[in-house]
C-alpha cells in the first residue's frame, strides 16, 4: 500500500467488450504531504546515491576511476582537490605572522596538511612556549581557524591540521568498528606528532575534534600540557527512554512519536554518509550549502564579501568521502556517539587540566561539562560559556575566544 496517497479506481470499457479496471495511487494533498514528497523523491534519490558514481560513499573508494557508461559522471561534481587548494589560499592570504604549510608524511603514507604558524617579533619566547594545537570539527579544515591563527600565535607557536580523511589529507579507507575507526584517526594523530617531533602540547578541539583531543589524551597523556574542548560532540550518552509513572510495575515507557515520514526518511539516510546529499547534488552542491548554510558566510564577512568560506566549505566535502566514513562509523542514530566520552574521562590522568568552551547558543549541551567536572572530582576542569556564540564559537565570537584560550594557554608556561 501507499501510505499518503489514496487509490483512485477506473473501469473502462475496452472495445472487445472486456472491462479494464486502472488502479491509480493519488497523493493526498494535505498534512501528509510531505510523505506524499517523500514517497515520489526517495527513489530518486536512491537511485543518484547508489549510482556508481557515489558508490564509495559506501566504502571511501575513489570515485574518480569511473568507466564505460558512466566515464562522464566525475564532472557532476564542480570540485577537485586544485579546487579545494585554491579556496583554501585565499582564506590563508588573510594571514598577517608567518605560515608554513606543508604535507606531513606518515610511516604509512598518508599524508596530513599542516600550518605552522609562528611571529617572528615573539620567535625568541615563543622557542619556550608550548605550542598549541588545533583540531578541527566534523567537516572542517584549517582554513576555519582563519579568525584565530594570527591572534592565538602571537605568543607561542600555532599548529593546525587537516584530520584524516577531512580538507586536503589523505582520504584512506576507514572501518565500520567504532572502536577501530576512532583508533584509525589517533594513531594519525600520534604519528603526525612524531613526524614534527613536538614533545608536549595544549591540544585543543572543536567539535569532533574535541572528541579525538580528548580520546588521545587518554591514550598520550605525557603529550598534552592541558585539554582544551571547544563545543565538543560525543560525550553525552544518548537519552534513554523516559517512564511515566512512579516507576513501579505499572509503569509505562513514554516514547516520542515522530511522524511516519521522518522515521522513514531516516531510516532510508542511515545507510548513507552525513554529507552523500552535497555530493549527490552534482552542480547544485555548492547552491546548496549556500542555501543551508548562510550561516558561514555572515560569521567571515569582515573577511569576505563573496562565496569564499561557502565555497571552501563545499570543496572540503565534495571530495570523496573518508573521514566521514569513519565519523559515521562512530555515530549512531541522530549523531550519538557509540562510545560516549562521558564514560571514558575517568581514564584521564588526574591532574591533565580540561578546559571545556561552549557557545551559550549552541546545540551542544554544556549541561555535560558540568557532569565531566562531577566525574573528575578534584581534578582541574574548569567550564566556560560564551555568549552570543552558537556551536563554531571560534568564529561567531573570535575575540572573546581568542583571548580565553589565550589566557589558558598562558597558565601552562
Amino acid at each position: 500500500m501507499y501510505s499518503g496517497a489514496d487509490v483512485s479506481v477506473t473501469t473502462h470499457k475496452h472495445n472487445t467488450g472486456f472491462k479494464v479496471t486502472v488502479c491509480v495511487a493519488v497523493p493526498v494533498v494535505n498534512t501528509n504531504i510531505y510523505a506524499s514528497l517523500f514517497l515520489w523523491f526517495c527513489p530518486v534519490l536512491c537511485f543518484i546515491l547508489m549510482s556508481p558514481a557515489n558508490a564509495a560513499m559506501q566504502d571511501g573508494t575513489d570515485t574518480e576511476q569511473t568507466s564505460g557508461n558512466w566515464s562522464w559522471w566525475p564532472s557532476w561534481r564542480p570540485t577537485s582537490m586544485s579546487l579545494l587548494k585554491s579556496a583554501e589560499a585565499k582564506i590563508l592570504a588573510c594571514l598577517q605572522n608567518d605560515v608554513w604549510s606543508r604535507f606531513v608524511t606518515l610511516p604509512n603514507q598518508n599524508r596530513i596538511w599542516t600550518l605552522k604558524v609562528t611571529n617572528k617579533s615573539a620567535r625568541k619566547h615563543k622557542d619556550q612556549a608550548t605550542p598549541l594545537v588545533m583540531v578541527h570539527g566534523f567537516g572542517g579544515g584549517v582554513g576555519l581557524w582563519i579568525r584565530n591563527l594570527d591572534a592565538l600565535s602571537c605568543s607561542r607557536t600555532v599548529y593546525a591540521f587537516d584530520l584524516l580523511g577531512f580538507g586536503r589529507s589523505s582520504r584512506p579507507s576507514f572501518p565500520s568498528d567504532a572502536s577501530l575507526a576512532e583508533e584509525q584517526f589517533i594513531t594519525s594523530i600520534e604519528q603526525w606528532r612524531q613526524s614534527l617531533g613536538l614533545e608536549r602540547m595544549i591540544l585543543l578541539g572543536h567539535s569532533l575534534g574535541g572528541y579525538l583531543a580528548t580520546s588521545y589524551t587518554i591514550q598520550y597523556p605525557e603529550r598534552v600540557s592541558h585539554l582544551i574542548l571547544v563545543d565538543a560532540w560525543g560525550f553525552p550518552e544518548r537519552p534513554q527512554p523516559q517512564l511515566q509513572g512512579s516507576g513501579g510495575q505499572g509503569s509505562e515507557v513514554k516514547r516520542v512519536s515522530l511522524p511516519r515520514w521522518v522515521k522513514a526518511l531516516a531510516s532510508v539516510f542511515s545507510f548513507f554518509n552525513p554529507l552523500a546529499v552535497i555530493r549527490a547534488a552534482g552542480p547544485w552542491g555548492p547552491g546548496l550549502v549556500n542555501r543551508f548554510r548562510p550561516d558561514f558566510k555572515r560569521k567571515f564577512e569582515d573577511l569576505f564579501d563573496d562565496d569564499t568560506m561557502t565555497q571552501y566549505i563545499y570543496h572540503c566535502n565534495a571530495q570523496d568521502p573518508s573521514g566521514e566514513v569513519g565519523f559515521k562509523a562512530m555515530s549512531e542514530s541522530l549523531g550519538w556517539a557509540k562510545r560516549p566520552m562521558v564514560q571514558r574521562v575517568l581514564l584521564l590522568p588526574p591532574s591533565m587540566p580540561v578546559s571545556m568552551l561552549y557557545g551559550a547558543s549552541s546545540w551542544v549541551d554544556s549541561s555535560t561539562g558540568n557532569i565531566v567536572t562531577q566525574i573528575r572530582g578534584k581534578s582541574p576542569t574548569s567550564v566556560m560559556l560564551i555568549e552570543d556564540a552558537s556551536h563554531h564559537v571560534y568564529a561567531d565570537q573570535p575575540e572573546e575566544f581568542n583571548r580565553v584560550v589565550e589566557s589558558i594557554c598562558n597558565t601552562v608556561d
